[in-house]
């Protein structure tokens, strides 16, 4: 199954658990196929510079690397404008770029729109009580 996984659940899945870090572990696994592009790489390394810099304890890089080995990387080809926040419109493109099934997001301004051509977006949780059933 092709997902988006967003920064907030990025960040919470590696460094923190719970439900985001059994998606993660899932894509790490193989279970799920999840994409990303450059410019979605660069905004998880942004945000995990700024938390090792409020020294956050226990956070590393290399925590992330078996995520990265595993996603899958695409070319934004997409141009999207529907998101409160601008910024957020890189996840849709992303989405409809790698015909994606579900964008995973604990991001309000994501979650809002709930649906774009076809592609659902939901919370970790909601995925995870549909997907990550052992």
């Amino acid at each position: 199954m092709k997902i988006v996984i967003d920064t907030n659940v990025v960040i919470s899945g590696v460094f923190f658990g719970g439900n985001p870090r059994k998606i993660i572990e899932k894509v790490v696994d193989g279970n799920f196929d999840a994409y990303a592009t450059v410019e979605i790489i660069e905004e998880y390394m942004e945000i995990i510079d700024s938390m090792i810099e409020k020294k956050h304890v226990g956070l590393n890089k290399n925590t992330l690397y078996p995520l990265f080995l595993a996603l899958k990387i695409i070319e934004k080809k997409s141009n999207i404008d529907v998101c409160r926040d601008p910024d957020d419109d890189k996840f849709i493109e992303c989405a409809v770029d790698s015909k994606a099934l579900y964008i995973v997001s604990g991001d309000k301004d994501l979650l809002d729109i709930c649906e774009y051509e076809g592609i659902q977006i939901i919370t970790a949780k909601e995925f995870c009580d549909r997907y990550c059933v052992e």
